[in-house]
């Protein structure tokens, strides 16, 4: 669990240095969080505090970007009301390998964003531990954020000694191979509900952002390209030597993307939340017309921009897997997987580029 944090720092591979992709989701789901925190304050007859918190907060500013959009929209209702604004503690939530000293420097910008000076009523802070165990009081918390976070599971499955030479699933592969990360997946995602029941009050909302899937098919290759790619670069550096087969072989990452059908039976099998909304957020991996890597790109684009655009994929897919590669294989290895990597990328730029991506944000309130 300790390498399943985000790499920190604020360097040219940081997650808080490529994680546009992240954002772009966010700011697209920004406006069902927004009504969601404003249903929850009238629900709850404007509190004179409010308590937060961004579960698998990373390093980097989207954190805080999310919760001054929520600090805002709270500040807003009680405006709307005529009624003073309340204390808010925000509470910002990762493992305790996380950069955190990263994020913190964010934090003046943070006050910034606030739509009035709530400096003084407004206290952040960082709370270590994994959101599958308890993390705060009983019925403390009001509202609950989570974003790009619930997709990754809290160990490796047991059961993957069949899943050679692949990192994830990938098709071909034994049925047995893809129970073992449902299995895994429904026990954490079960556990995280029931933790968050014991910590939020009644009438209490939850806001998720998590990667998921359309295909009925778990094992269609639309569901986990990065990391068949992935597989590919690794088994590039094994003929060359640079890593050993049987590490490869020994290797599985803690990942496992949902369909919608999925996410919604551990919710209704836990029991203690309602569904408020239930979306899907498309996007596409590439764009040569922004930079990002999420829009729609132009069907001709020069091969320049398209170097670009997959090295900026590149560098995101790195920035959220290397702690772990590293912890396995060695940081003596990474800038060459990783360029391996960069050319399978582009080798398969044109099956990718229109290839949606796929988003599920989840409204949730508290029985």
């Amino acid at each position: 669990m300790s390498v399943i944090s985000m790499k920190g720092g604020d360097g040219k591979h940081s997650y808080a240095n490529n994680s546009e992709m992240q954002k772009s989701i966010n700011s697209r789901a920004k406006l069902a969080v927004i009504e969601n925190v404003k249903e929850a304050i009238v629900k709850l007859a404007f509190p004179g505090y409010i308590k937060v918190a961004d579960l698998g907060c990373s390093s980097g500013e989207n954190t805080f970007l999310a919760m001054s959009e929520i600090v805002n929209k709270i500040i807003e209702s009680y405006q709307q009301k005529g009624q003073n604004p309340p204390e808010i503690e925000c509470c910002l939530n990762d493992l305790p390998d996380n950069d955190f000293n990263t994020t913190f420097k964010c934090l003046p910008s943070f006050h910034k964003k606030l739509k009035m000076d709530v400096k003084e009523k407004c206290f952040v802070s960082g709370v270590p531990g994994s959101f599958y165990s308890r993390l705060f009081p009983s019925k403390s918390l009001h509202f609950v954020h989570s974003s790009f976070t619930l997709h990754w599971l809290s160990k490796v499955p047991d059961g993957l000694e069949e899943n050679k030479t692949n990192v994830y699933l990938r098709s071909p592969c034994p049925p047995n191979v893809y129970k073992s990360y449902l299995t895994q997946f429904k026990n954490d995602f079960l556990s995280f509900l029931r933790m968050r029941a014991e910590e939020i009050i009644p009438s209490g909302r939850m806001a998720l952002t998590l990667v998921g899937r359309k295909a009925l098919d778990p094992l269609s290759k639309d569901c986990f390209q990065n990391w068949t790619l992935i597989s590919h670069s690794l088994l590039d550096l094994v003929n060359e030597g640079i890593v050993k087969e049987s590490d490869v072989e020994s290797f599985n990452l803690p990942f496992y993307n949902p369909d919608e059908n999925e996410v919604k039976e551990v919710i209704e099998n836990e029991g203690s939340f309602k569904i408020n909304n239930f979306e899907t957020i498309f996007g596409l991996l590439f764009s040569c017309k922004t930079g990002r890597t999420e829009v729609k790109d132009d069907d001709n684009v020069d091969q320049s921009c398209v170097l670009d655009v997959v090295r900026k994929r590149a560098k995101l897919i790195r920035s959220i897997s290397e702690p772990m590669l590293a912890a396995h294989f060695g940081s003596a290895a990474m800038d060459r997987l990783f360029d391996k990597y960069t050319y399978h990328l582009g080798q398969h730029y044109d099956s990718l580029r229109n290839k949606p991506t796929i988003n599920f944000f989840v409204s949730l309130i508290r029985k």
